[in-house]
């Protein structure tokens, strides 16, 4: 009588379709972790812009960048006004851009007493939102629509 040891087709089988599941498993957590890496990104940036704005007003007597309708941070010179080098930019689409709007006059004068900054995230369906006032947070889901002045929208 032989004896043969080694794996039978089935047993194969078996450890080949629990490693895919395995894997498949991890690909679908990887790629949601680094959408929330992404969109931690995202937070950061607007808050350095609110940093900046913030020292921008202390500079100036309180009054921040005039920006009457909405705009796209990095092409409204807004990064020329804080004295950054460079924009930050949407670390996985430059075009998925950080916005920007106060109740000031005109674009680029100095008389600003609110503004709000936002961007899309990417991990939800809502904006990030941070606002003079100091409020931040996601922007109402159902019904949104750019602000039109400075006016924090939460």
């Amino acid at each position: 009588m032989k004896n043969k040891s080694g794996f039978t087709l089935i047993e194969l089988l078996v450890v080949i379709s629990i490693i895919g599941i395995l894997a498949a498993v991890s690909l679908i957590s990887f790629a949601t972790a680094q959408r929330q890496a992404r969109d931690s990104q995202r937070k950061s940036d607007l808050k350095q812009y609110s940093t900046a704005l913030e020292s921008f007003a202390n500079a100036t007597g309180g009054l921040y960048p005039s920006r009457s309708v909405p705009t796209t941070i990095s092409s409204s010179n807004l990064c020329t006004d804080l004295a950054f080098s460079s924009c930050p930019l949407d670390p996985k689409d430059p075009t998925n851009v950080y916005r920007y709007v106060s109740d000031g006059t005109g674009s680029g004068n100095k008389n600003a007493t609110k503004y709000v900054l936002w961007a899309k995230l990417e991990s939800a369906t809502n904006y990030w939102v941070i606002c003079s006032s100091g409020k931040t947070g996601p922007s109402p889901i159902n019904g949104w629509t750019d602000p039109s002045s400075g006016t924090c929208p939460i």
